[in-house]
């Protein structure tokens, strides 16, 4: 049996990860993950920082690290709504991926800051259980943590910009 193939992705915060993710797991027929499911689930209004998201996101890490190997190995396609924005967040994605020989697929959504706060103010609008997290100042720390993957990095990778954001 062939191991199923992890679709993760990168992009900053409001770039359309989630409908993206959401759009690959159904072409696919893949198991969908979504941090932010995960973390209102386990961890209801318990994240109101950024200190606090890198705190509850990292304990989910072992966990679903196992989970998702688990699925790879039985050969099904898993698409993680989890952000891949940084060198450290990728390394863990290629842990995850490597350590069980799957395949994977890096999917960088590439959207402009103006854009990206568009879409935040509507999803605040929209889910007003995020109106602490979902905010310009929230945007903007994590902004500068963001570091847009490069061929170098060796991931099999494509930059898409989402047709109903232009």
């Amino acid at each position: 049996m062939t191991s199923g193939s992890l679709i993760f992705f990168c992009g900053k915060m409001g770039a359309g990860k989630s409908t993206e993710s959401k759009k690959v797991a159904i072409e696919r027929h893949a198991v969908w993950l979504s941090e932010d499911e995960w973390l209102e689930s386990l961890y209801p209004k318990q994240i109101n920082s950024l200190d606090d998201y890198i705190k509850y996101s990292g304990l989910l890490k072992t966990q679903l690290k196992n989970l998702v190997q688990s699925i790879l190995v039985r050969g099904i396609d898993v698409v993680m709504d989890f952000p891949a924005n940084t060198l450290s967040q990728r390394q863990w994605f290629r842990s995850v991926f490597s350590e069980v020989k799957a395949s994977h697929h890096l999917i960088f959504v590439d959207v402009p800051n103006e854009v990206c706060l568009k879409q935040i103010a509507k999803r605040r609008d929209k889910h007003p259980q995020r109106v602490a997290t979902d905010t310009v100042k929230m945007f903007e720390q994590v902004t500068k943590y963001f570091v847009a993957p490069t061929a170098e990095e060796g991931f099999k990778l494509t930059k898409i910009v989402p047709h109903y954001l232009n």
